[in-house]
């Protein structure tokens, strides 16, 4: 990484940390990473405007790097990279209320931007099918995943038919307006994450908050789950769509399907889908507490056998 600093960008004698797919290092009191970058070249194109977007209105978290021929993409040995300069305070972490300041912050009004992935419908059921083709080919001999998937795929069906209803039914309203938004947001949601600008999407901020506390559910106090649950609900005005919307973000387990691909790709071993398959009942009774907390802003959609649900 210390060469790719020094022919692309005439940058020397930096003590460069090196991590799997990125290396960090300081100078002149600012902190930089160099990231591997895996998106297309048409989407890298939409950050820049992002970020440029951010920086004019005087929120320049992060800052992607020109290299030394004026691009932002610098390609060595085939593998694609970009130097992103971030504050040294990045390890500070987020909460529900710092993302809804940051998202209400860039209202993103181009419709057609390539980085948008507000489908939510259309998008979870084209995973699920290769998915579903993936582990018939090939995932024949993992049998922790062949005993678990057929529920987190009804539980995604599930989330689907919830969304695809509410789309049928209503529509968005003045409420629901896409905002930058993340791929992931896990948690703890530090600084460092949360402004990678090639982590950067176009969407309703409900993603970022569901995968917040999707991802807190499973590391966290559940008490502390719901009070961020609460803060949300308390500081956010939502119209019956995006509640509903919110909810499926909620339904859909996106955290099973995170690791089942890296099982896939021989990046995990299966032992990693434990702690996620051993709190099911937990995070339907979760489901069943969301419900109940939405119904006092709403009169969502009801899901019969997640309020049945009793605790075992």
């Amino acid at each position: 990484m210390k060469d790719i600093l020094k022919y692309n960008y005439n940058i020397n004698d930096v003590e460069i940390s090196e991590f799997k797919n990125f290396g960090t290092f300081v100078l002149n009191n600012k902190k930089y990473y160099l990231l591997e970058y895996f998106r297309s070249e048409e989407e890298l194109k939409d950050i820049i405007l992002i970020v440029n977007e951010m920086i004019n209105k005087g929120l320049n978290y992060s800052i992607i790097i020109l290299n030394n021929k004026n691009n932002y993409l610098t390609i060595v040995d085939e593998r694609k990279y970009v130097l992103v300069e971030m504050g040294l305070d990045d390890s500070s972490e987020l909460c529900v209320i710092d993302m809804l300041k940051y998202s209400n912050s860039l209202i993103v009004q181009n419709n057609k931007s390539i980085l948008i992935r507000s489908n939510w419908g259309e998008l979870w059921s084209k995973k699920v099918d290769y998915f579903e083709y993936q582990i018939r080919e090939l995932g024949k001999d993992k049998k922790l995943v062949i005993n678990s998937f057929s529920y987190f795929v009804g539980l995604a069906e599930n989330a689907i038919s919830y969304y695809n209803h509410t789309l049928k039914t209503l529509k968005p309203t003045i409420l629901d307006k896409l905002c930058l938004q993340h791929r992931r947001v896990g948690y703890p949601n530090n600084f460092r994450n949360y402004f990678n600008p090639i982590n950067y999407v176009i969407d309703y901020e409900q993603r970022d908050i569901a995968s917040y506390l999707k991802s807190m559910f499973f590391k966290a106090d559940y008490n502390e789950v719901l009070i961020e649950l609460d803060a949300f609900l308390k500081n956010k005005r939502l119209s019956l769509f995006g509640y509903q919307i919110f909810y499926a973000r909620l339904i859909y387990p996106s955290y099973y399907f995170d690791i089942y691909e890296q099982i896939m790709e021989d990046k995990l071993t299966e032992d990693a889908l434990l702690p996620y398959i051993s709190k099911v009942d937990e995070y339907e009774l979760f489901l069943k507490d969301v419900y109940y907390a939405l119904s006092k802003y709403a009169n969502i959609e009801r899901i019969e056998w997640l309020l049945t649900k009793k605790e075992s």
